[in-house]
């Protein structure tokens, strides 16, 4: 048996759920713990049923079997004596291993942030249908809509700022915050082959984008506030027809789901400080100094 931890936010359990399906394709039996990852995380939750994606929950049973943690005295003693036979695989690098889609039993924990980890045509199209939902499933509001509509009116380029959480004192040492100079020099990039493109900036920080990115040209997405706010603002940007990301797997995800052969993708050089992650960039994507 194969249990994946689900952790992180929404763009990283859709990574772990790709890597589930995928190894569900390949004839494993496999399952998601999606408790274990959250006990110490108490801004994050399990969101995956906003797309109305259901999964194998795996038991507490199991858990502790795949992870040598039953805590009776004889399990304890042996412990003592032989040292823990657990059959946890932590992931740490954000390099491609491809030994993970050949494990047979194991308790997974990791973002796997790579398709490298989903590449199966029939996994593809599962995952596409999963993440990339008909605007009239999750869109209930009429500045939803209205936005849509301007996105595919025009030469939409999605851009995606993230910036509360990472300047957060514990985050800055693993994250990078992408400057407003990445930003402008991505912008230049796009303007060089579309010269009319419009500007649709998804964020967490609105007033800082409103001062720094001016013109008719640019426009804050704003949405109302609710519980699937995450995921319109995610079915937004992937409408788009190009993007500028984050080094955020939210925004990752949104440009993947645009399968257009004509997109450009601009994202940041460096993702994060304590990971190599260089499988995490796709050949779409050209990198620009952050």
């Amino acid at each position: 048996m194969i249990i994946i931890q689900l952790k992180g936010g929404l763009g990283n359990q859709m990574f772990q759920y790709a890597l589930y399906r995928e190894l569900k394709h390949r004839g494993r039996n496999v399952k998601i713990d999606d408790e274990s990852g959250f006990v110490n995380d108490k801004l994050r939750v399990p969101v995956l049923d906003r797309f109305g994606v259901e999964y194998e929950r795996a038991t507490k049973e199991e858990i502790t079997e795949l992870t040598d943690s039953k805590m009776d005295i004889f399990s304890r003693i042996r412990r003592k004596l032989t040292g823990r036979k657990t059959c946890r695989i932590d992931e740490m690098e954000g390099i491609f291993d491809p030994s993970i889609l050949e494990t047979e039993n194991a308790y997974l924990v990791g973002y796997w942030q790579s398709e490298k980890y989903f590449t199966s045509p029939e996994v593809i199209e599962q995952i596409q249908e999963a993440f990339g939902k008909r605007p009239q499933e999750i869109m209930h509001d009429s500045v939803s809509w209205s936005t849509l509509q301007q996105i595919e009116c025009c030469e939409s380029v999605s851009i995606h700022v993230r910036r509360t959480d990472y300047m957060d004192a514990e985050h800055i040492k693993i994250h990078n915050l992408c400057s407003e100079k990445y930003y402008k020099n991505a912008i230049s990039k796009i303007r060089e082959q579309h010269p009319n493109a419009v500007f649709f900036i998804f964020t967490d920080d609105k007033e800082w984008c409103k001062e720094h990115f001016k013109g008719p040209k640019f426009i804050t997405v704003e949405l109302q506030e609710g519980e699937f706010t995450d995921v319109a603002d995610m079915l937004l940007m992937s409408r788009c027809k190009h993007h500028i990301i984050a080094n955020s797997s939210f925004s990752w995800w949104s440009a993947w789901l645009n399968d257009s052969p004509e997109k450009i993708v601009i994202a940041p050089s460096k993702w994060i400080n304590n990971k190599k992650m260089d499988d995490i960039y796709t050949e779409r994507m050209t990198k620009v100094a952050i």
